[in-house]
């Protein structure tokens, strides 16, 4: 019989995803939220909602008895993991088991065998299924492990054991690097997972990562609904995900299939779950021969595009599954219609190594949803994205007949996602949908990397993006002087530079802080003319009907550019065009009179975060590039270097203290 209520154990978009199916079905829902998520979207999208903890995820949403004691007093016959957090957690699944609570997931057993990737991979290694070589044990000895990773030779990958999502990973090109780097991977993997045990793999230099959507019920069958290709990654965080796989072949996409069911069945599967293979990709981007890299026991990040090739939720079918109910159909009965593509919008910035942005979405806006185009978040206008947790802002979905088709709604929806109050990774998305590479499907994990020059590389700042922010400034004294005044009709409130018997020109300064310019446009009045970079425009513009838009005319051509003010800094204007996001700041000289350079000598914390490592001390002569401290956020670790050579100062921090973004971590004397 299926469930009337369950409790989601998570947070953000997937909590939302689950509560959307549950909706659909007629299930109540219960959620749990930390003292950072009381007025998040989850909490708005279930029926109940109870407090459990603090904004560290190790104080609410890893809390086994607290989640187990809500689910219980609520009533709540199941609880659904989500992805992250206790997803994964064998000790979770048991306790559930343990209260008469249905986990909606693979049995303990199940995640414990493929949950520590090393005895999955000595599971995988005697049922035949080919592995990439290195070395998968116990042993984790530092000496003992350096020593296997010269025998594979380099470079090789060195991955936290009871690892996912990226993180715990670290690719070491030579044995001089493997001390400092096992030492980082240890750090981080305990962090995230709480174990520091790590494997060494040889490194494939242009991998495919393709990975199997597996699902199985309690009366042993088991289906695939076919592959993803999750190829584009940075930092070994997927980024865009597709399927069907580019250049996969009928026999190949059968050959993973057959494998990934038989993993399934070797370990008693139950529900939703991932088999992940990389395959060495040739000089055209086909894959070759595959190797099995891990089983994800869960509920995958990217399972929409599977369901939009398929037609399945896949959600339902968890909720199916765990209720005792057979799969919904058998094999032969799945068909892959169309292509689809899932891009991860994130709260980062890529022209600052991808750091995690924090801060409040004061602009938010997303594309029309259809039955082509489809977003999963769990955040929304207004919301805060803190340092607690993943940085993601949505997931956004399309489908096409074909992957070109695809392609070209996906570089469509990304040109109308907006987002103003941090940064974010969605002009880097667009370029990254658009690149010859992605587009031609010649795709593998080093791709990024690659053509990271093309894809980060900075937005012309064109005439129609200064003409809007000049237009945009005058509509900002105009609103302004109105509500100083109050008299919004008379000529002493309009700066529109009329004159007795001479003409006005004004000149408009901003600074483009991502490209650290000055640039400035000269304004006439009667006749009206622009002259920016040298060029004189004949110029009008009027406001859009919904408020954001400036319709410009400039020699006669039309333009219509989205412009929007932060409340909070007037000066800030941020103009979205043709897919790029430029912020200008109104340099008025008046209030910038009296600014004085930033002192040389300190350097401040380039995302907020936790210390969590010094590799010096005031005195210490340190050289350019070399490591000074290490901060971690999001559970990313940031290695903070000497920008120049000089003498350490002071030190303003202790290994633990968080810190605020821009905060000065240290000084020093250069030499």
């Amino acid at each position: 019989m299926m469930f009337s209520k369950i409790l989601i154990a998570n947070r953000g978009e997937i909590a939302c995803r689950i509560a959307a199916t549950c909706r659909r079905l007629g299930i109540k829902t219960v959620a749990v939220y930390s003292d950072a998520d009381s007025q998040a979207q989850h909490v708005k999208a279930c029926d109940e909602a109870f407090h459990i903890g603090a904004a560290p995820a190790k104080e609410s949403y890893l809390q086994v008895a607290k989640i187990i004691a809500v689910a219980k007093a609520t009533g709540a016959q199941a609880i659904h993991p989500g992805y992250g957090f206790l997803s994964e957690n064998e000790a979770f699944a048991k306790a559930c088991a343990d209260n008469q609570l249905v986990f909606i997931g693979p049995p303990s057993s199940a995640i414990a065998a493929m949950g520590s990737k090393s005895a999955a991979k000595s599971l995988m290694e005697k049922a035949k299924v080919p592995l990439v070589p290195g070395y998968h044990g116990d042993n984790q000895d530092a000496s003992f492990l350096q020593k296997q990773a010269d025998s594979i030779g380099y470079p090789v990958l060195l991955k936290a054991s009871a690892g996912g999502g990226g993180k715990g990973m670290r690719i070491v090109e030579s044995a001089a690097a493997f001390e400092e780097a096992l030492a980082s991977c240890k750090r981080e993997a305990i962090s995230s997972f709480g174990d520091d045990k790590v494997l060494v793999e040889k490194y494939l230099t242009r991998p495919r990562h393709i990975e199997i959507q597996v699902f199985a019920d309690t009366y042993g069958d088991c289906v695939y609904l076919f592959e993803r290709d999750c190829s584009a990654q940075r930092r070994h965080q997927k980024v865009l995900e597709e399927a069907p796989a580019p250049g996969l072949s009928e026999k190949q996409r059968h050959e993973m299939g057959q494998a990934a069911v038989a993993a399934a069945k070797a370990v008693g599967y139950v529900g939703a779950g991932t088999v992940e293979f990389i395959a060495e990709a040739d000089e055209r981007g086909e894959p070759g021969p595959f190797y099995f890299m891990e089983m994800n026991t869960r509920l995958q990040v990217e399972h929409p595009v599977t369901e939009m090739i398929t037609g399945e939720d896949l959600v339902e079918w968890q909720l199916r599954v765990a209720a005792g109910e057979p799969l919904p159909c058998d094999q032969e009965d799945l068909e892959i219609h169309g292509h689809a593509i899932e891009a991860r919008i994130y709260a980062e910035n890529p022209n600052n190594q991808f750091l995690p942005s924090t801060g409040t979405l004061r602009v938010l806006c997303m594309p029309q949803e259809s039955n082509d185009v489809r977003i999963d978040t769990g955040v929304a206008e207004g919301d805060e994205i803190s340092p607690y947790y993943d940085p993601m802002i949505a997931k956004l979905i399309v489908w096409g007949s074909d992957r070109a088709e695809a392609l070209s709604k996906m570089a469509a929806a990304l040109e109308q996602v907006q987002a103003v109050g941090l940064s974010t990774n969605v002009a880097f998305l667009k370029r990254l949908v658009q690149c010859e590479p992605f587009a031609s499907g010649c795709v593998d994990t080093g791709m990024i990397a690659r053509h990271q020059d093309e894809l980060l590389a900075l937005p012309e700042v064109a005439a129609p993006v200064i003409a809007a922010a000049v237009a945009a400034q005058l509509e900002v004294e105009k609103a302004r002087n109105n509500r100083y005044l109050n008299e919004p009709d008379t000529p002493w409130s309009q700066a529109d530079g009329w004159r007795v018997g001479a003409h006005a020109v004004r000149d408009f300064s901003f600074r483009i802080e991502s490209q650290e310019i000055d640039i400035t446009a000269r304004l006439a009045y009667r006749p009206a003319t622009l002259t920016v970079d040298g060029k004189t425009y004949a110029w009008s513009y009027q406001l859009h009907e919904d408020g954001q838009g400036v319709v410009l005319e400039l020699d006669g051509v039309k333009t219509r550019l989205d412009v929007h003010i932060d409340p909070l800094r007037e000066e800030e204007l941020h103009v979205f065009f043709n897919g790029e996001h430029i912020v200008l700041h109104y340099l008025d000289p008046l209030a910038h009179a009296g600014d004085a350079e930033h002192a040389a000598g300190k350097l401040t914390a380039p995302m907020p975060g936790k210390i969590i490592s010094l590799a010096v001390k005031a005195g210490d002569v340190v050289s350019k590039g070399q490591t000074l401290l290490v901060m971690e956020a999001m559970k990313m670790e940031h290695t903070v270097t000497a920008p120049h050579e000089g003498t350490i100062e002071e030190i303003n921090y202790a290994v633990g203290e968080q810190v605020q973004e821009g905060a000065q971590l240290l000084s020093f004397v250069t030499t």
